[in-house]
């Protein structure tokens, strides 16, 4: 029986156009423990990554290595995005990866895009909220931690710079669960002071070392700063929330302290060409004023004097002849007044001004005495009938007559069933009062 034999390098090849023939294989997700790490001398990465269970060779050539933002290590758990393919040469299969990340940093990126996304969306990194940092400050504030490289690399480079500037330090901690609010804390303890510039950052670290620059309070409180602040948080490439909220990003703790401060020789520069800008202003304004000068001494006025006075001279004497116009109009019209009263009858015979006034006052007087005459006549007319209409009610006139008022006890009495044998009655008549005592009682 006769068979057909294939090389290794045929089966391999084969089973490697399985693998790569296979779509599920080209984009795979996968977490594990990295073991047996080597970096090659021509940068690639081998490695091999492994759970409890099993294993896969894993390979990152340079080109994605470069791109990694920590150092891969033995027993460091990692996610990593590749395709899975099949190394002729060895017979196995492995991972290619394009991705690698620390385990457990994952959900931190999602939350740095979540936050970074609402912030955004509110407006805290907006252009026109950032303040301008001041060329020349004389006060500069720092919340860092008061130990390590960032301090002493900003206060050094301040110093050398720009020594005429003085710092204030505000001791804040920077990495763990109590450092954002530490940071909130000394960032509004520094508003309270008079700074022209704020520096808020710390050296450089892993993604949780510098997490607390990624929290939203954090966030808030450097946009609602009132100083200018410059972030200045790890290495250039390690980018915060607190990077787009401030008002400039330095890419280091020194590049913020050079953003902050100019340099002796950028003031002397300033100095030189504010001092040319004067000088040249001055030359301007007086090679102005110079040639204005000249105008006016080259001026007819000037050179004739006189003709002012001239002038002024006729404009008086037509003010002169329009006041003298206005007094005789003035005048004119008066006389004509007075002369008019003068011919008024009133004038020539004033005594009949006041014989009307004392006719018009025994007119009215004969009038008021007819009214108050009408009146009381009318008074008494009412009086006499209201005293009639009194008399014709009023219940003592019966008595007149032969009637008479009974009383017991100083009430009316109206019925004798009201009365008893002795009692003592009063009884009114038309003239005088009469005491009684009752002997009998008929009905």
């Amino acid at each position: 029986m006769n068979h057909e034999y294939i090389t290794i390098s045929q089966i391999n090849n084969f089973i490697k156009m399985i693998f790569d023939g296979n779509s599920y294989l080209q984009k795979v997700y996968l977490k594990g423990e990295i073991s047996n790490f080597k970096r090659h001398s021509s940068g690639h990465l081998y490695l091999t990554l492994k759970d409890e269970e099993s294993r896969i060779s894993a390979i990152m050539f340079r080109s994605m290595a470069s791109k990694l933002t920590f150092v891969p290590e033995d027993g460091m758990n990692v996610l990593v995005e590749g395709r899975i393919s099949v190394y002729p040469a060895g017979g196995n299969y492995q991972i290619y990866i394009d991705k690698m990340e620390q385990d457990g940093l994952g959900n931190l990126y999602v939350e740095f895009e979540k936050l970074k996304k609402k912030l955004a969306g509110e407006g805290l990194f907006d252009v026109s909220h950032k303040k301008p940092i001041p060329k020349f400050p004389k006060k500069i504030g720092i919340v860092t931690a008061p130990t390590g490289a960032a301090i002493k690399d900003i206060l050094s480079t301040i110093t050398r710079r720009f020594p005429l500037c003085e710092t204030i330090l505000f001791p804040s901690l920077v990495q763990g669960v109590q450092a954002k609010e530490d940071i909130v804390k000394n960032i509004k303890k520094a508003n309270e002071y008079d700074l022209d510039v704020l520096i808020v950052g710390r050296g450089g670290g892993s993604i949780e070392d510098l997490w607390a620059f990624n929290e939203e309070i954090v966030a808030r409180a450097i946009y609602e700063s009132k100083i200018p602040i410059i972030s200045a948080v790890g290495h250039e490439v390690d980018v915060t929330i607190a990077d787009f909220v401030a008002d400039k990003r330095a890419p280091t703790p020194t590049g913020a302290a050079e953003m902050a401060v100019p340099t002796i020789e950028e003031v002397k520069n300033l100095f030189q060409t504010k001092q040319i800008e004067i000088s040249n202003a001055f030359l301007t304004r007086l090679n102005e004023k110079k040639h204005h000068l000249k105008k006016l001494a080259d001026s007819f006025i000037l050179k004739n004097p006189m003709v002012l006075y001239d002038v002024k001279i006729q404009k008086l004497d037509d003010l002169t002849d329009k006041l003298k116009n206005a007094m005789d109009s003035f005048l004119e019209n008066k006389t004509k007044e007075i002369n008019h009263l003068k011919e008024h009858y009133i004038m020539k015979n004033p005594l009949i001004m006041y014989q009307n006034k004392i006719e018009e006052i025994n007119k009215n007087q004969e009038i008021l005495q007819k009214n108050i005459e009408a009146i009381l006549n009318k008074k008494n007319h009412d009086f006499a009938f209201i005293v009639q209409t009194l008399k014709l009610v009023n219940p003592l006139n019966i008595l007149d007559k032969g009637y008479s008022l009974i009383k017991k006890d100083g009430h009316i009495l109206k019925e004798s069933s009201k009365i008893k044998e002795k009692d003592i009655l009063n009884v009114r008549l038309s003239k005088g009062e009469l005491s009684v005592e009752v002997k009998e009682i008929i009905s």
